[in-house]
């Protein structure tokens, strides 16, 4: 049975340092990450959650779609 906690940390483990110093999630791994936990989530609902539950990640995109790419925009790392 999934737990509403373990949303939270699928989106830590799906979360991805580059090597210039950048933090980003794709809605991509972030479902993938949640499927491991027993959620299944659509890409847009996805997208719903990063958007309401996380402050400081915006999303970069390049392209339409609910495929989105998002990077951290907070010297302090929080979430």
């Amino acid at each position: 049975m999934p737990r509403d906690y373990e949303i939270k940390d699928a989106f830590v483990n799906a979360i991805r340092r580059n090597p210039g110093g950048g933090v980003t999630v794709t809605t991509q791994d972030f479902v993938r990450q949640l499927e491991l936990l027993n959620w299944h989530f659509s890409l847009r609902e996805a997208n719903q959650w990063i958007k309401s539950n996380t402050a400081t990640f915006r999303d970069i995109s390049t392209q339409e779609g609910e495929a989105k790419t998002y990077k951290q925009f907070n010297p302090n790392g929080g979430i």
